[in-house]
């Protein structure tokens, strides 16, 4: 193991203790644990993973961010994934963007849960995807047997949503609204919710098409900024 793994595991160390471990991964998403980044736990001042991963990621090697990405420790792969994240972001080189998504795709098996999802792969992957026309990169993770890869390519749209672009977006959430587990009905109504913020009308003509077999979970996260009375239509199926 590199010095520099050795380094940046200290530097989070008090998230790993075992006292810990019932705030994960709520905690850090969320922010509402019984603890906050910067509080005081067992005397010690938890750090920010962000702050870590801004300090690392320039000095860290991707075989090295493969270790650490990883540890059975879920904030070591979280910090893991925001340098990924932030060498994506800050080079200009295209060859180096090429690396870092394929290096993501090559460890799908470690982006498995809805934090490690959710807080990485539209800004990898969907951002990817978006400015280099490579929506089949997001299609064909979309069709795949596995529940983390479909989640993956639905939540890697959200780059397409936020400019605008919805048509990916509606094609991933359709081709997935009879998915059995409730996780991809959580993404599929997020997704469609921004869709909504971004162009209202858009939102309203995919609810008015597909409102009917949309599961419960889908719906209350797609309307839950729509005005109150257009919610409770939707609710109670008078539309």
């Amino acid at each position: 193991m590199s010095a520099i793994i050795k380094e940046i595991q200290e530097a989070l160390a008090v998230l790993s203790i075992p006292e810990k471990a019932e705030f994960f991964p709520k905690f850090f998403k969320t922010g509402k644990g019984e603890y906050g980044e910067g509080d005081l736990f067992l005397g010690v001042k938890v750090p920010d993973q962000r702050s870590v991963a801004k300090e690392y990621y320039s000095k860290i090697s991707l075989q090295d961010l493969s270790i650490l990405l990883s540890s059975k420790y879920h904030e070591h792969r979280l910090t893991a994934l925001f340098m990924l994240i932030s060498k994506f972001e800050k080079t200009k080189d295209q060859a180096v963007k090429e690396e870092v998504v394929k290096f993501y795709l090559d460890h799908l098996s470690y982006v498995n849960n809805w934090d490690l999802v959710d807080s990485t792969c539209y800004k990898i992957l969907g951002r990817y995807a978006y400015e280099n026309t490579k929506e089949e990169l997001l299609r064909d993770l979309s069709d795949s047997e596995d529940m983390w890869h479909k989640r993956i390519a639905v939540v890697g749209t959200m780059h397409y949503v936020k400019k605008g672009s919805f048509e990916l977006t509606k094609e991933f959430v359709t081709k997935n609204l009879k998915h059995p587990h409730d996780l991809m009905h959580k993404a599929n109504g997020w997704l469609l919710r921004e869709m909504g913020q971004k162009k209202e009308t858009e939102l309203i003509s995919f609810l008015n098409k597909h409102y009917h077999e949309m599961p419960r979970t889908c719906l209350r996260y797609a309307i839950e900024k729509l005005d109150e009375e257009v919610r409770q239509d939707y609710l109670k199926g008078r539309i």
